[in-house]
């Protein structure tokens, strides 16, 4: 990985102002913020800027306002929940450009934290308008991006501020892309990765660029349907794009090229509806009947698999290996996960996680905190796993 700077290398900023671009989306009900994860993330680079004597000017986006002002898109809403989880006064400034903003950044003291107006209030935020981008810099002396979540985007505040600023990494960026670089930059092999969720079509990308990386690629969910059809079993009224099914021969075609091990379950969970608790039944991948669905690898399989962890010395986790929502469908994902966490908490295993649904997953599997590191981002873990460069770390590696 390209060398980026970080918080080590600021340097003295008493009395700066900093403009730290952070993810403060988070999701809200009846004006109550329901999950604080992204404010809890965002805490230690606000104050460690605001004890080091910085002007700290939060920059963050809300919602889709699509260049429109609307107040139930104002981050003045998550201005109380971010100083409640900082335990210290968070104020508001309502707008990120213009002289009113400048004025009040002024009469912030040192050590003082600001929340800058959502940044997609402006029609460039998204199109990284360079007028924009200039306007929002006249704020600030220095750029921290601390929003991986973000990265994939090339907007003014996630990356084009990186370039007419001295940009640096924030902390919870840094732990990113530090843990990244371990789990498929320069990993310790065998390297083994687990792939889930409902459609190939939407995971094509990171199949493709896992297989020439992996020694063991762990296929699950109603991704693993379509795999079973194209070799010529009956999935009976499974999730199954059998239009993919050349695809999914191609892809095992490249694993076999690359000896990457691919894992397909054996035996499965299937029932004849998708509910909670239905009447189940285990069987081999052979014997499932027509009107009969795939919900969760069996227990077989999931044991197997955990024996190839056991192996390896790197994990990288998308996606659950059943319909994981709905018990108890939720039974291989959860085994496996905690085996993974297992083998983390023993130290014969760096395991790194990411996207929604699996950090839902491995919360429901109580084990979340004993990975080596679980990425919160969605989009940008994604695209990461698919090999795509990243706008906004592209910019702090340049700067």
């Amino acid at each position: 990985m390209t060398q980026f700077r970080t918080l080590d290398d600021l340097g003295d900023i008493r009395g700066k102002r900093v403009l730290v671009r952070e993810d403060l989306n988070v999701p809200m009900e009846d004006g109550r913020v329901t999950d604080d994860t992204r404010l809890r993330a965002a805490a230690p680079t606000i104050a460690e800027l605001a004890d080091k004597g910085a002007k700290v000017l939060v920059l963050a986006h809300f919602g889709r306002p699509k260049g429109e002002r609307r107040p139930d898109m104002s981050l003045a809403l998550v201005t109380k929940p971010l100083s409640d989880v900082l335990g210290r006064e968070v104020t508001f400034i309502d707008d990120c450009i213009g002289a009113d903003a400048a004025r009040a950044v002024e009469l912030l003291s040192e050590g003082g934290i600001a929340i800058l107006e959502n940044t997609r209030f402006h029609k460039g935020e998204e199109k990284n308008d360079p007028a924009l981008v200039a306007e929002m810099a006249k704020l600030g002396d220095l750029y921290v991006n601390d929003a991986f979540s973000a990265a994939h985007r090339a907007h003014a505040s996630t990356e084009g501020l990186a370039h007419v600023l001295p940009a640096y990494a924030g902390r919870s960026m840094q732990a990113e892309l530090e843990a990244l670089e371990k789990a498929l930059g320069r990993p310790e092999h065998p390297v083994a990765a687990v792939v889930g969720g409902a459609k190939v079509s939407t995971k094509l990308d990171v199949l493709r660029h896992l297989v020439a990386r992996v020694d063991h690629l762990i296929i699950g969910g109603g991704m693993a349907n379509t795999f079973l059809a194209a070799r010529g079993l009956d999935v009976g009224k499974s999730l199954c794009e059998h239009d993919l099914a050349q695809t999914a021969l191609e892809i095992l075609d490249a694993a076999d090229r690359a000896n990457c091990t691919v894992h397909l379950p054996y035996d499965v969970v299937v029932a004849k509806e998708f509910r909670a608790d239905p009447p189940t039944r285990t069987v081999n991948v052979h014997e499932v009947a027509a009107d009969e669905m795939i919900l969760d690898v069996g227990p077989a399989a999931v044991e197997a698999l955990g024996d190839a962890l056991k192996t390896c010395r790197t994990l990288v986790w998308n996606g659950p290996l059943g319909a994981f929502e709905t018990s108890p469908f939720d039974a291989a994902t959860v085994a496996l996960a905690r085996t993974a966490a297992a083998l983390t908490k023993e130290g014969g295993l760096i395991s790194v996680a990411g996207g929604g649904d699996t950090v839902a997953a491995l919360n429901q599997a109580g084990v979340a905190d004993d990975f080596t590191f679980v990425s919160t981002a969605g989009g940008a873990f994604l695209e990461w796993m698919e090999g795509k460069p990243l706008p906004g770390v592209e910019a702090l590696e340049r700067a």
